[in-house]
């Protein structure tokens, strides 16, 4: 629902904050004030056709802002797109759109508040407002809505899910189908590439950590005569001796014999004695270690070729099929499992084909049932719409419901009529058709003469859609056009019914633009809109009407003065009020 409405210096409004009811609401005022120019400010922040000529002269943007008031329906289909883009708002269930428009014909969609494409504010606002006239936001415009509309209002919802699962799978199905299928000669080729990759990997007879250990075996015999006298020197140095000169093991000797001579001497200091024959445990233990390294160490050129050779193939296979020995054998795995799925891809395809078939006999099935039911709703729909067509004086027009069918060599066998095209909504192709006037043929809406014939169509279409319908707010631009004052009255009681929820119904905000002072006396809340010339300066400013200047307003509408027209007006308000409070369901009986 729209709360709230600011506008700045968008043609002849230098500034405007509007807050809306719910209900119905209604804006009145002379021509040329500035009432659908509030309604083109809407559209505009919806993400309508921006253009710099719009902007009020003398100022270098314009700026509309318009806050929804979200139901639980929208927040559920507008709260993942707007998780997905970073755009959630402080609270949940309000929802601001804006839109700015420089002098250099620039525009900046926002939702709330952050800058967006305007592919991206039209797909947030696309379902909270049918502006009549502007067909870029009349849902009942777009043909592919139509069928999901007589879903919703057969209550055919259950049926149409069903039909769109069963599409899902069989789609999946396919998809596995066609990477299958394909051209023999290439598989032919991928399986040699296969086995010969799978065939190097598995000859090469690699294993995890090899590549470190010959890595450090070719350190050894690279430098095994330098390595060899290292450990002959620190040898001689710790257990052997050189020149006359005693070893490291046997000046500990000498050290230990001489401790226990000081601890027999001075018992406190026997942890001395401890200390020095631990150093020579850990002097014998490196000279053991310094003696098995020597024995590994060997001169030999042969090996070391074997080690560069064999540490050169692992480098090439890591080139080819990954950076590590364990990346090189994952590869092999999959590669055998690719290998695997090609070999058997014949008895795949099989199992897959017997799978589509069974899902398409299901669809089929499915799909026919729910065109069946839907061609029942389409007849009560029908019937409902011209009831509302002889109300609003077009007794002669005629609504139909045309179902369409495609045959597609890829369709889904449905008894009696081949083989039929299909998507997540079914085999049928719906489109609303309307006949204005006795003996003319049924035309799609888009193609209904513009004007206050049109007007009536949508308003005799959204009631009896209204109960299916999930556009909250319906905006009506100067609806009375070509229709006077008995009708209007008409006009103005469903446009309030609109609002007024039933049993099963959906209640709407309903916006209109009126010079009929019989409709606008329906209204819930009344808004005079009305241009000033101050300083050489034309603004529009608006106001919200009750009472005696409600009455007064309906008078001016009624194009006199005096006495006898407020009291016409005010009989006006007084009926409407009473028809109102009549139709109202906690006052039926």
């Amino acid at each position: 629902m729209l709360v709230e409405l600011h506008i700045r210096d968008f043609a002849i409004i230098e500034e405007l904050h509007l807050t809306f009811p719910p209900g119905f609401i209604v804006l009145t005022g002379e021509t040329g004030a500035g009432k659908s120019i509030i309604v083109d400010a809407l559209e505009l922040a919806l993400g309508g056709r921006a253009d710099g000529s719009l902007i009020r002269a003398g100022a270098d943007r314009a700026l509309i802002e318009a806050t929804f008031r979200l139901n639980p329906a929208h927040r559920s289909r507008l709260a993942p797109l707007l998780e997905r883009e970073g755009l959630e708002g402080d609270t949940p269930d309000l929802l601001l759109l804006g839109r700015e428009v420089r002098a250099t014909g620039r525009s900046i969609p926002r939702v709330n508040g952050r800058a967006v494409t305007l592919a991206l504010l039209r797909e947030v606002s696309e379902s909270l407002v049918d502006i009549h006239g502007q067909s870029e936001h009349l849902s009942l415009l777009r043909v592919r809505e139509h069928v999901n509309l007589l879903d919703r209002y057969g209550g055919l919802g259950e049926q149409q899910a069903r039909v769109a699962a069963l599409v899902r799978r069989i789609r999946a199905v396919r998809r596995e189908l066609a990477h299958l299928i394909q051209d023999e000669q290439e598989l032919a080729h991928r399986a040699d590439l296969l086995r010969f990759q799978i065939d190097e990997i598995r000859a090469a007879g690699l294993r995890p950590g090899e590549e470190e250990e010959l890595q450090e075996e070719r350190l050894r015999l690279a430098n095994a005569e330098q390595l060899t006298a290292l450990v002959a020197e620190s040898l001689r140095i710790l257990d052997e001796g050189e020149d006359g000169l005693p070893s490291l093991a046997e000046l500990l000797g000498n050290a230990l014999r001489a401790l226990e001579g000081l601890a027999r001497v001075d018992s406190s200091q026997a942890p001395l004695v401890q200390t020095a024959e631990a150093i020579g445990y850990r002097v014998e233990e490196l000279v053991d270690g310094l003696r098995e390294y020597r024995e590994r160490i060997e001169y030999n050129p042969a090996r070391l070729q074997e080690v560069e050779e064999r540490l050169a193939l692992i480098r090439r296979l890591e080139r080819k099929y990954g950076p590590t020995i364990a990346e090189v054998l994952a590869y092999g795995e999959r590669a055998a499992q690719e290998l695997d799925s090609i070999v058997h891809s014949g008895e795949r395809v099989a199992e897959l084909q017997a799978e589509e078939e069974r899902l398409l006999g299901d669809l089929g099935a499915a799909a026919l049932e729910l065109s069946r039911r839907r061609q029942e709703a389409a007849r009560q729909m029908a019937a409902g719409i011209e009831r509302e067509l002889d109300d609003l004086r077009m007794a002669g027009a005629r609504f139909e419901v045309a179902f369409g069918h495609k045959e597609a060599a890829d369709g889904v066998p449905v008894a009696g009529k081949g083989r039929l095209a299909f998507d997540g909504t079914g085999i049928d192709r719906v489109e609303f058709l309307i006949s204005p006037n006795p003996g003319e043929p049924p035309k799609p809406l888009v193609k209904i003469a513009s004007g206050g014939e049109t007007a009536r169509l949508m308003l005799a279409l959204k009631t009896v859609l209204s109960r299916a319908d999930e556009t909250e707010t319906l905006v009506f631009d100067e609806i009375d056009q070509g229709i006077g004052g008995r009708i209007g009255a008409t006009v103005g009681r469903k446009l309030w019914e609109l609002t007024d929820a039933s049993q099963d119904g959906v209640r709407h905000q309903v916006l209109c633009v009126t010079h009929l002072p019989q409709l606008a006396a329906f209204g819930d809340a009344h808004f005079r809109v009305e241009k000033r010339v101050q300083g050489g300066r034309t603004t529009t400013h608006v106001h919200r009407l009750t009472g005696d200047a409600r009455v007064e307003e309906l008078a001016q509408m009624l194009g006199g003065s005096g006495a006898a027209v407020r009291r016409s007006a005010a009989e006006i308000l007084s009926q409407a009020q009473e028809t109102k409070a009549a139709r109202r369901p906690s006052n039926a009986s």
